[in-house]
């Protein structure tokens, strides 16, 4: 029998499915994001659906949602806040940015400066904002989706690595097959499905599947199974930059959400391999004469993946 948080779970994945054409695989991850408190980074072409996902991602959880167009000329205050003087009473008061929300769109991200970028770390790594020498707590849950148009494009800027290892996962959407864009058409052709969208969850449920993502039981195999995956990305000959001990942790707890979403109580190595992609892809760094070889991250994974034993019943089992 499904628990009832799966149901809740699965009505969300539902709930954003109706928005959103095809994509389901997407959909999924970012619900596991939503459920451990995790950030995602979407990154595709303009006009393929990443801000409506957001978007419908918001409305479904029932969580407050904001929005930052990123501009080259965004400073950081308008992001965290600021502190304004009120001639009148002759104090300070601390007027809050759009970053006090339970779902942040960072829209297009890397068109801001590093320094604005940057604005983003401490409240995405530590959950609050200091503004003057005043730390500021922020909702719970804070997710933010930040959508980025691919790097190559004129006008952007690359974000750091300490900033891309803050977002659990990347994930792309890509364009939609002939009847996936036909379907697009009758869905938006006279009104936007996202309106019709109502809440599956409220924010007072979410510490209740926070607690049910927690509960899922994980075996010391599947442990360090998945730790002797990060660990051979930090030692591979191609790589500059493996995977951070805080991917380590993402890929567990996004594990975790993923059996919870499957129906069930334990993870498996599956659930490993399924999330490894979108949980560890953006944080590998190639060496520069990988990079000349024709080399790309994703070959590099598949070879981490592939020469790992996958523990099978108290053992491990070539797989």
């Amino acid at each position: 029998m499904e628990s009832t948080a799966t149901e809740e779970v699965r009505g969300l994945t539902e709930a954003v499915g109706t928005v959103i054409v095809g994509n389901r695989p997407q959909i999924e991850l970012c619900t596991i994001a939503w459920l451990v408190g995790g950030h995602v980074l979407i990154e595709d072409v303009p006009g393929v659906g990443k801000t409506m996902l957001a978007k419908a991602l918001a409305k479904a959880t029932g969580g407050h949602f904001d929005r930052v167009q990123f501009t080259p000329d965004l400073l950081p205050g308008d992001i965290t806040g600021a502190n304004i003087y009120h001639a009148t009473q002759g104090v300070f008061e601390f007027r809050r940015g759009p970053v006090f929300t339970e779902i942040l769109l960072a829209d297009e991200i890397n068109r801001a400066t590093p320094k604005t970028q940057s604005a983003l770390l401490e409240a995405m790594e530590e959950r609050q904002v200091t503004v003057d020498g005043t730390t500021h707590p922020l909702p719970d849950p804070f997710v933010v989706l930040a959508t980025q148009n691919p790097i190559e494009y004129q006008g952007t800027f690359a974000l750091p690595e300490a900033q891309v290892d803050r977002f659990l996962m990347r994930v792309s959407l890509g364009y939609a097959d002939l009847a996936g864009e036909l379907e697009i058409l009758d869905r938006f052709g006279s009104a936007s499905p996202l309106s019709d969208l109502r809440p599956v969850t409220r924010p007072e449920d979410y510490p209740v599947l926070r607690e049910a993502v927690t509960a899922v039981f994980v075996d010391d195999e599947i442990k360090e199974y998945l730790v002797r995956l990060v660990q051979r990305t930090r030692r591979h000959p191609d790589l500059a930059l493996g995977a951070s001990v805080r991917a380590s942790l993402g890929l567990l707890r996004s594990s975790q959400a993923r059996a919870l979403l499957e129906g069930r109580s334990y993870v498996i190595p599956d659930d490993i391999k399924e999330l490894a992609p979108p949980v560890l892809l953006h944080r590998l760094v190639l060496k520069a004469n990988a990079e000349l070889r024709g080399v790309t991250g994703e070959a590099v994974l598949e070879e981490v993946l592939e020469s790992e034993p996958v523990p099978v019943g108290g053992r491990r089992a070539a797989g």
